[in-house]
């Protein structure tokens, strides 16, 4: 069954190898994870069926990532993730990383990722058969 929901979630456990010399999460490691729950949403979404058949992909064109609160190893995180627009040739979305325990908002960030053909690696409009998986949420 496909994921329908606007806001895709999904939990973990801090693992111990994501704690740096600081003692917490290191902050590359959010970048993985913003990687990783976006990856997760498209294919619970159903698109990479659609993308692959055209030969095409996303790639990131930016993140942006704002450091609130540290986490650190064995915590219970909850991954939030939504599509806050769909452009031609790109879409923005959004994160949020918030810790089980006490409901602490840890990290926010956002990706801009811009649709290409795989082989050249050049922008291609989204065409209406992967546009069309997305429920977009607007900026609210």
């Amino acid at each position: 069954m496909q994921y329908t929901e606007p806001i895709y979630r999904y939990r973990f456990t801090v693992p111990a190898e994501a704690v740096d010399e600081n003692g917490h999460v290191n902050n590359v490691t959010y970048v993985q994870w913003m990687q990783d729950a976006a990856v997760r949403h498209y294919e619970a979404m159903g698109g990479r069926e659609p993308t692959q058949a055209i030969n095409a992909t996303w790639v990131v064109r930016k993140h942006t990532v704002e450091y609130l609160r540290p986490a650190f190893a064995g915590e219970e995180i909850e991954v939030r993730t939504w599509v806050v627009d769909m452009r031609r040739v790109r879409s923005t979305r959004r994160y949020q990383f918030v810790r089980v325990g006490d409901d602490a908002e840890l990290v926010r960030g956002e990706t801009e990722w811009v649709f290409v053909d795989a082989a050249s690696g050049r922008p291609r409009s989204v065409p209406p058969e992967v546009t069309e998986l997305f429920r977009v949420m607007g900026e609210a």
